[in-house]
């Protein structure tokens, strides 16, 4: 199955390729323009096979030795694409994860209908402030980026008024499993899952949940999100992946498609949710840590 990241890889073998082909027409070695440019002599070879994305500086100094300065424009902005296509967290969230929330709600304002798979986690836009709050504590704990916890909660929470909106769509998909991993403190988690129950009413939402006993038509691999027909968007431990190619948001829609299909709604999510709370509401407290 397509992993989602065709059209990344696509996008950075050839960048790779374009920069290959100027270094043999400019009758250079690997060796000799790694040389020149005093790189490790592997790294040549690692940015035209795709396997290292290069900087900007990298760019520069390629189409400089290899006296292609006048493509140097249209290589960075080839480079600039799959930034976009491949955004790494530490360069995102630079700025603060403020920023990045306030970066997706722009996103949100175009989107009309928006369709969400979780497999491990609450979806931003159902998120009680604590447990936002908690999750965002193991974004700065894990990336080491910029402490601003009270403010990246309150723009998440700012995000989810769009949920009220009545010209907007939402379906939402989660599994049972992320309904009982241990994120978070066991409070935190009943009443998340409180939340959820209350979405499970309203009108332009639709909230589907996997239950353990159902037998999957695809595997639920990973978490993303669709923005109408214009974006895919998910998230690996290193980056955030955005995927534009029509090809690849149709197969994403489909994959969608296949686990809505199985998901219970209405009564029956809330059956799974109510089981979930009174299993989790009966363990000890200090299970629940």
């Amino acid at each position: 199955m397509n992993n989602g990241t065709t059209g990344v890889d696509e996008a950075r073998n050839a960048l790779g390729k374009r920069l290959r082909e100027l270094r043999v027409a400019a009758k250079l070695s690997g060796k000799g323009l790694a040389e020149s440019l005093s790189w490790p002599g592997s790294k040549v070879s690692k940015i035209e096979t795709g396997k290292q994305t290069p900087t900007d500086d990298d760019i520069r100094d390629w189409a400089r030795a290899t006296s292609a300065e006048d493509q140097a424009a249209s290589l960075l902005a080839a480079l600039h694409n799959l930034e976009l296509q491949h955004a790494e967290w530490q360069r995102v969230l630079k700025a603060g994860m403020k920023s990045h929330q306030i970066s997706l709600s722009q996103l949100d304002e175009r989107t009309k209908l928006y369709r969400g798979f979780e497999n491990t986690v609450v979806h931003g836009l159902m998120q009680t402030p604590e447990y936002a709050r908690a999750r965002f504590a193991q974004v700065v704990m894990v990336h080491k980026v910029p402490n601003d916890i009270n403010e990246a909660v309150k723009a998440r929470m700012q995000r989810q008024e769009m949920l009220y909106r009545p010209d907007r769509r939402f379906h939402f998909v989660i599994t049972e499993a992320a309904l009982r991993y241990r994120l978070v403190d066991r409070d935190i988690m009943l009443g998340q899952l409180d939340r959820l129950m209350a979405l499970t009413s309203m009108r332009n939402i639709r909230l589907g949940i996997i239950d353990f006993k159902t037998k999957y038509v695809t595997d639920p691999r990973h978490g993303f999100w669709i923005y109408d027909d214009q974006l895919v968007q998910f998230e690996s431990y290193s980056a955030e992946i955005n995927l534009r190619q029509p090809s690849e948001i149709e197969f994403y829609a489909t994959i969608f498609d296949h686990l809505a299909a199985v998901a219970k709604y209405g009564p029956d999510a809330r059956a799974v949710l109510t089981r979930v709370i009174q299993q989790l509401a009966a363990e000890d407290d200090d299970l629940g840590s």
